[in-house]
């Protein structure tokens, strides 16, 4: 039976747990390293494309943009949060730097506004918030089995609830997305490329995810039976509004899985009155099992309430023909509402609180998720409407699709060429960036930043090799769900090695854009698979993928010299990244260090008012009181 041990050696038995645990990690990363030796002519040779063309790039931006100037802007933001006495206040913000691109004959000439930190473009909001009414507002306490309850199964203490409060870290998200969205429509600004600081796609799986549970919507949010033009939101409005993301000339929404619907519903808006027959007609579906699902679909909708039928016909309920727009409103409401007034109205005494008939609710973290991901997807519609390059960079990601899931089912489909081993292929490191990055140093001579991987459709994310390995078949990687195709594009790219050491590279990023359909979707990089479901239906599920680093993609051209040139050497820290969105960080730094400094002064004026003395005494809690206590002893008299 184990003794107890003294403080001095159970201090030692760490630090030696902790040496050989990392030893251990270190070890095995040395050994997936030596598998990246022939990594690249086994096979990345025909994955990696270098000499970007500029002269291409510029003659593709005037096509593109139909300018040779346009304005640009990148997009980062803040949060910050600290407890106030019973008050927990919540902050958020986002910030854009902003310049011009001149596309000249063969270079871009890139321009930064002047004075950024003061006329730079910048939203933001504060939020303060009993600590008891916390757990109302956050869904990280949300009890799963009870919705209308809080979660007793989480610690409620007032420490616990303030260090897992995610409010601060959504009202930061929504900024960025609705400042982007505010840059794009705002005509005096004419922005024509934004750059975030996120994966487009993995913030849209997020943001579904993070509103995916049904049961939570009556019970906890607030936006449901909120009226716009005098029209309570419903539960149907969420979920058509939800999956919204509408482009004919992609074929979005497809007609699989559980988009049919959604498709259903596009195609009712748009067409009117439609039969059974011409919806099987207007998605060329001839299978029997295919139209059964169709009908399952038809039935569904018309019991929702969504469709109306009269006489084998369906028709979409007047009511929500204009539910996309009416969202569009509610998002600019509160979106307006939360980052642009000055102070509360007076009906409200928080800029986070509706009115809903007649009193007051808080907007949820929910809420805020489905206003979100509105606004992402308002996003993406006006830059295919407007010709805005939307591309979303992440500095550090764990992604590794490219490994386990591109990889096998290019192979699988007689689409790569490759002469590793499987055993060198699983011996790999664990990580997209890892491998790309190790590999760039290991064949220094050969891959020569800037470089970028062949683009490919984000839906590779959730597809996974069919069970049975069969040709042209693939399945959802998660109860055989495969996520929305065809609408972002996903790489990896190096964009900057030190003049005087070769080896001396920046990390590789992460970088997404929105697909467009007239550069992007062309017989040639289109791949069709079949995707099984449970009863047997076979449905075709088509993705984009630029299969080697020989087949043209203009944008991808352009994308890579526009990031090029916008990768500054000249500062250490931002080596290889993208300079708007360095700058974006710093405006955003240099607020949250600002709001913080107000914030602390406020803490100390309440607190060294005489009149509130007593109040303040049994207002804070044992932890503040002794914090006080303490930095008082230490202060040198």
């Amino acid at each position: 039976m184990a003794s107890l041990s003294s403080l001095s050696d159970a201090l030692k038995r760490t630090s030696n747990v902790l040496r050989f645990g990392a030893s251990r990690q270190v070890m095995d990363y040395e050994q997936r390293f030596s598998s990246l030796k022939n990594v690249y002519e086994g096979l990345l040779s025909n994955l990696i494309k270098t000499d970007f063309n500029p002269k291409e790039a510029c003659k593709t931006a005037k096509e593109f943009f139909g300018a040779a100037t346009v304005r640009f802007a990148g997009i980062d933001g803040t949060m910050y949060s600290r407890p106030l006495f019973d008050l927990v206040i919540f902050f958020g913000g986002a910030y854009a730097s902003t310049g011009n691109l001149t596309f000249l004959e063969d270079k871009i000439k890139v321009e930064y506004d002047e004075r950024t930190a003061q006329r730079g473009a910048g939203i933001s909001s504060v939020i303060p918030v009993y600590v008891n009414e916390i757990p109302d507002i956050d869904q990280t306490f949300f009890d799963d089995q009870e919705p209308g309850e809080i979660s007793l199964g989480k610690p409620l203490v007032d420490e616990a609830i303030i260090s897992n409060a995610t409010i601060a870290n959504w009202i930061m998200t929504f900024a960025e997305h609705y400042l982007a969205y505010k840059l794009a429509t705002d005509p005096n600004q004419n922005v024509r490329i934004i750059l975030l600081d996120r994966s487009l796609s993995i913030e849209r799986a997020s943001l579904l995810y993070d509103t995916s549970k049904r049961e939570f919507w009556k019970a906890k949010s607030s936006i449901v039976g909120y009226k716009i033009d005098d029209e309570p939101i419903d539960l149907n409005d969420l979920t058509i509004a939800r999956q919204h993301v509408c482009n004919k000339d992609l074929g979005l929404p497809p007609p699989r899985a559980d988009y049919l619907r959604y498709a259903i519903i596009d195609l009712a808006k748009r067409k009117g009155v439609l039969t059974e027959k011409q919806i099987l007609t207007e998605f060329d579906i001839t299978t029997e099992k295919r139209a059964k699902r169709v009908k399952r679909c038809l039935n569904h909708l018309v019991t929702r309430g969504i469709l109306n039928e009269k006489n084998e016909t369906y028709v979409l309920n007047p009511k929500y023909t204009r539910t996309w727009e009416r969202m569009k409103k509610l998002v600019v409401s509160l979106g307006d509402r939360l980052f642009f007034t000055e102070t509360p109205e007076a009906e409200t005494s928080s800029l986070l609180k509706i009115v809903k008939n007649g009193k007051e609710h808080w907007l949820t973290t929910l809420d805020i998720a489905f206003l979100t991901l509105f606004t992402l997807q308002m996003l993406m519609e006006e830059c295919w409407k407007r010709r805005i390059l939307l591309v979303g960079i992440t500095k550090d990601t764990a992604a590794r699709d490219f490994k386990r899931q591109l990889i096998p089912i290019m192979h699988n489909e007689g689409l790569l060429k490759t002469t590793i081993s499987q055993e060198e292929f699983e011996n790999l490191p664990n990580t997209d960036r890892m491998i790309l990055q190790s590999a760039s140093i290991f064949n220094s001579e050969k891959i020569k930043p800037p470089w970028s991987l062949i683009e490919y459709d984000s839906a590779f994310r959730t597809l996974v090799l069919d069970k049975q390995n069969r040709r042209g078949y693939v399945s959802g990687a998660i109860k055989n769900k495969i996520s929305l195709e065809k609408i972002f594009l996903k790489t990896y790219v190096q964009l900057s090695q030190a003049k005087t050491d070769p080896l001396l590279r920046s990390n590789v990023l992460l970088v997404d854009r929105l697909v467009y359909p007239e550069y992007d979707y062309k017989p040639e990089n289109i791949v069709e698979f079949w995707n099984e479901l449970s009863d047997g239906t076979k449905e075709p599920v088509q993705v984009i993928l630029f299969m080697n680093k020989d087949v043209p993609n203009p944008l991808q051209n352009l994308t890579m010299t526009i990031l090029t040139t916008m990768a500054p050497s000249s500062i250490p820290e931002a080596f290889g990244h993208n300079k708007p969105l360095f700058i974006a960080d710093k405006i955003a730094k240099w607020n949250y260090s600002q709001f913080k400094r107000i914030v602390d002064t406020t803490a100390q004026w309440i607190l060294n008012n005489h009149k509130l003395r007593k109040f303040i005494f049994y207002m804070s809690t044992f932890r503040e009181r002794r914090a006080a206590i303490e930095a008082a002893r230490r202060e040198q008299i």
